[in-house]
């Protein structure tokens, strides 16, 4: 199971025992009898317990206090990241996924510091991308921190998708980057595959490549169950929807950063269209947003 806020928040244990030799531990064990009521050690045993009880206390208060400050230092001075997306209309729908990034980044205060590109083409699978356009190059050469592909199922088939995400990856570490899948969604004009089986080919991609995944699609759903009445499509059921397309960048952003979308609120977030939506409306999809990455990361692998 991958850790659900990504690497920022990995954390890693030592064996209690590694701390105290085995001679010392045997010790203490043959001489517990002699701590307990009314032992020898009674006196001891009491001021120890208080000395531990008052030092341990500041200790997770401060603790606690460092853990809270280190959030809030990867919130607030998260460090500049160069991001590519990859992907046809999915992607620039609405003005662009890459533009929509840099202006939560810069509506943010402080800044996140992100800047963003894209290599994009209409109707185009990753086999597309990687074949007729310049998006290898840009990968290569571009000195980005993150490549976003984004691959469009119904556009194509699942042995395209496993040989070309797997190219795309490939050249994305080799450029000393990190890839993330954007898993899109279902739509009607070509309805041979479904969501759950748009959801197997992604999972499948990243038990094999050991790859991070930006759930869009199971955003989608889960906003769809939970409230039907704000639509993900255009009007012609295929592309995003304002609502859509702001699920989409709260997705990406926040597998990106390991930060909760949550915590994503600016004053104001100059995007096209955006206005049609209330606060509550937003902060839903913002709430989708997060509960979906935790949901995607906590799967069995």
């Amino acid at each position: 199971m991958r850790d659900s806020l990504g690497p920022l928040r990995q954390q890693h244990t030592r064996p209690i025992g590694e701390f105290l030799p085995v001679d010392d531990l045997l010790l203490f064990g043959l001489n517990l009898r002699s701590f307990a009521p009314g032992g020898p050690m009674e006196s001891l045993r009491r001021w120890l317990s208080m000395g531990f009880t008052m030092g341990l206390l500041p200790l997770l208060m401060s603790c606690q206090t460092a853990e809270t400050g280190r959030e809030t230092a990867a919130i607030g001075s998260h460090p500049p990241a160069r991001v590519l997306f990859v992907g046809n209309s999915f992607t620039f729908w609405r003005g662009g996924l890459a533009p929509h990034l840099e202006t939560l980044s810069d509506a943010m205060d402080p800044p996140l510091g992100y800047q963003a590109e894209q290599v994009v083409r209409g109707g185009a699978s990753l086999e597309v991308m990687w074949n007729q356009t310049d998006a290898q190059d840009q990968i290569a050469s571009g000195n980005f921190d993150v490549v976003v592909l984004q691959e469009d199922l119904p556009e194509t088939d699942i042995a395209s998708f496993r040989k070309y995400s797997r190219k795309f990856v490939e050249a994305v570490r080799h450029a000393g980057a990190r890839p993330i899948l954007f898993m899109a969604w279902e739509y009607d004009r070509l309805d041979w595959i479904s969501l759950d089986e748009i959801i197997t080919a992604h999972q499948h991609m990243a038990d094999q490549l050991q790859v991070e995944v930006a759930p869009v699609g199971l955003a989608w759903r889960n906003s769809k169950i939970q409230q039907p009445d704000l639509n993900m499509y255009a009007r012609d059921a295929e592309h995003p929807s304002v609502a859509g397309m702001f699920l989409s960048l709260m997705v990406i952003e926040g597998t990106i950063s390991g930060i909760d979308p949550v915590d994503r609120v600016p004053d104001a977030l100059p995007i096209r269209g955006l206005q049609r939506l209330d606060g509550d409306a937003l902060q839903f999809l913002r709430s989708i947003a997060g509960q979906s990455i935790r949901q995607w990361n906590l799967q069995p692998r």
